[in-house]
């Protein structure tokens, strides 16, 4: 494996607004006349997105989170319906921007991780390989969660533009084998709400903006970790 090739690191805004199933179909059907769905979108419900939360031994990420620390972080592990990709990312908080480090791997290295062993990123000779280590191993993060929902997706080359429906949000605090196709998870609320994410890097393009027609839309800084971890830790998922 090119290591070097297999890693990611995006700078970018990302900005959250709660839709309900009715403006969310609305807007998807606006969005639709000038904007191209990205490559896994397919028919109405898109692809299923599924995340492994890792946390710190005193749950720090969830805390910080809960807290409105401006500058802060979450680690998971990441895959999409198919099962076939598979990251090791980071996202961190900076002020109005999120940055993410995306790290490639495969899914033995991600059945290490869910077992909790990080000694394979030793191996790695990329240098983001040995900071999840370090993090992890130093910190004594372990799973937390599986975050599960599904996603459609509008993509705009120019200023990567992306603009997604997360929707169907459910979790699971005790299983934590995200390749498990028969993995029991529980409903998380808004039942039946949409969560829009717009991103982009720089400026958002007028006409983006204009057929998103946001103005006056309020703006949410939900976690779907925190939505699900809620349960077990209190707190809101904002």
């Amino acid at each position: 494996m090119n290591d070097m090739a297999d890693i990611l690191d995006i700078l970018r805004t990302e900005r959250k607004y709660p839709l309900s199933a009715y403006q969310a179909e609305v807007l998807r059907l606006r969005l639709s006349s000038i904007l191209t769905p990205d490559a896994h979108s397919r028919g109405r419900d898109g692809y299923l997105v599924r995340s492994l939360y890792f946390d710190s031994f005193t749950n720090n990420d969830f805390f910080e989170k809960q807290a409105g620390i401006e500058y802060r972080k979450k680690i998971r592990l990441r895959c999409y319906g198919d099962g076939g990709i598979v990251k090791l990312e980071t996202k961190q908080k900076q002020g109005n921007l999120q940055r993410k480090l995306s790290l490639s791997i495969t899914r033995s290295e991600a059945e290490a991780l869910i077992n909790a062993d990080y000694g394979f990123l030793l191996e790695r000779a990329d240098p983001l390989a040995k900071k999840f280590y370090a993090e992890m191993a130093s910190k004594l993060y372990m799973p937390r969660c599986v975050v599960d929902y599904k996603r459609f997706a509008f993509v705009v080359p120019a200023n990567d533009i992306r603009i997604t429906f997360d929707s169907c949000l459910s979790g699971s605090e005790s299983n934590f084998n995200i390749f498990d196709r028969e993995l029991q998870l529980f409903p998380v609320p808004p039942i039946g709400g949409t969560t829009l994410e717009v991103k982009y890097n720089g400026f958002l393009l007028s006409y983006v903006k204009d057929a998103l027609s946001l103005d006056g839309q309020p703006e949410c800084a939900s976690s779907k970790y925190c939505a699900v971890r809620k349960y077990s830790l209190g707190g809101s998922n904002a």
